[in-house]
């Protein structure tokens, strides 16, 4: 018995756990494998379909913190087979697990002066640079199954394990067309995962998802600069490729992101924001040990924004919004915050009073 017990190391009751749980190591990404998956809900927002007033470079940066739990409810009691064992392992998990990060994403965008089929075209490169901490503690028991057919119980076994990373994330490259008329505005992109960034399977914490992904939408804003009315949803979908190092693959995700505001004058925004993730299709590969788990959150908050005049060429933007989350499944919940920062031509002339930011 305690030699069994012995061969269950801290690293076979992380993979335990985690298999359980799909604990979430890097926030930056949410839902699926591990709790990652591609896309951060919330990225788009108010005028996320509203073209740029101007052609040329834009740059922006967003400063993202997020803290997200999960309790004995996320848990499932479940059968694992763990390789590396010489048997069969059939254990009950229950665990907590509490993760927060710090990052920072700078995205360079170049808007093209040349319409394409009559739209704005724009391309971008973004990348991210920061902290995410992941704690979880667990209790696991169960038998052990050897290769002459006897059973062994063992446990319950505590433990806790606490894994911290500062790194950099994948590359997201980016590419958007936008169309205007009058006060409704369309938009389509389509983007991607490199998967460049810090990651290890057998690694609580990661900035990076390990595979790549490609993801696709369209969306549309109301904007009415006379009355300083507007409202934006963007809807997109991810296609996951499998995980090199885990043999998983993740089902399609469906995103959907809102955001409604007044323009209190020509410089100063409120509103809400939103967002849903849904996972529409089944997690899959033979590194699947959870069946088809699939994952869901919704999240709501207020902003805050302010444009303002940086010389005759240049325009500035600070958006401050937050995402309070609930109604998950199969995945951690908590809240977000985001504090971005655009700089771009200004328009011609500068005295417009249509707001030029489009994230």
């Amino acid at each position: 018995m305690q030699s069994l017990e012995s061969g269950l190391s801290r690293r076979h009751l992380a993979v335990l756990i985690a298999a359980a749980l799909m604990v979430f190591p890097a926030e930056v990404a949410r839902a699926d494998e591990g709790g990652v998956s591609f896309w951060i809900p919330g990225f788009f927002g108010s005028l996320a379909a509203a073209p740029a007033q101007a052609p040329g470079w834009q740059v922006t940066s967003i400063s993202y913190h997020t803290s997200v739990s999960a309790g004995a409810d996320v848990a499932r009691a479940r059968e694992f087979t763990i390789g590396g064992l010489n048997g069969a392992l059939t254990a009950n998990v229950s665990a907590n697990v509490n993760a927060s990060a710090n990052l920072e994403f700078l995205a360079a965008t170049y808007v093209f002066a040349t319409p394409v089929l009559g739209a704005q075209v724009s391309v971008a490169l973004l990348a991210g640079y920061g902290a995410n901490s992941t704690s979880l503690a667990g209790t696991i028991s169960g038998t052990l199954t050897g290769p002459n057919g006897n059973t062994v119980p063992f446990g319950p076994r505590s433990d806790a394990i606490n894994s911290t990373i500062v790194a950099f994330t994948d590359l997201i490259p980016f590419y958007q067309m936008k169309w205007n008329a009058g006060v409704n505005n369309y938009m389509v992109y389509a983007t991607a995962d490199l998967p460049a960034g810090a990651y290890d399977s057998m690694r609580l914490a990661n900035l990076g998802i390990g595979h790549w992904a490609v993801d696709a939408g369209g969306g549309y804003t109301y904007f009415d600069p006379k009355t300083g009315h507007e409202a934006s949803a963007v809807l997109g979908f991810t296609y996951n490729f499998i995980n090199p190092a885990t043999q998983y693959q993740n089902g399609v995700d469906m995103h959907l992101d809102w955001g409604v505001s007044q323009f209190l004058t020509q410089q100063v925004q409120v509103g809400l924001v939103g967002y849903l993730y849904q996972e529409i299709g089944c997690d899959s590969g033979s590194g699947d040990r959870v069946g088809c788990f699939r994952s869901r959150v919704l999240g709501i908050g207020p902003q805050f924004g302010y444009i303002f005049p940086i010389g005759d060429k240049l325009q500035g933007y600070i958006n401050l919004k937050g995402y309070g989350e609930f109604d998950s499944a199969n995945r951690p919940e908590g809240f977000n915050i985001w504090l971005t920062f655009n700089l771009s031509p200004a328009a011609t002339p500068p005295t417009s009073s249509r707001p030029m930011f489009t994230k």
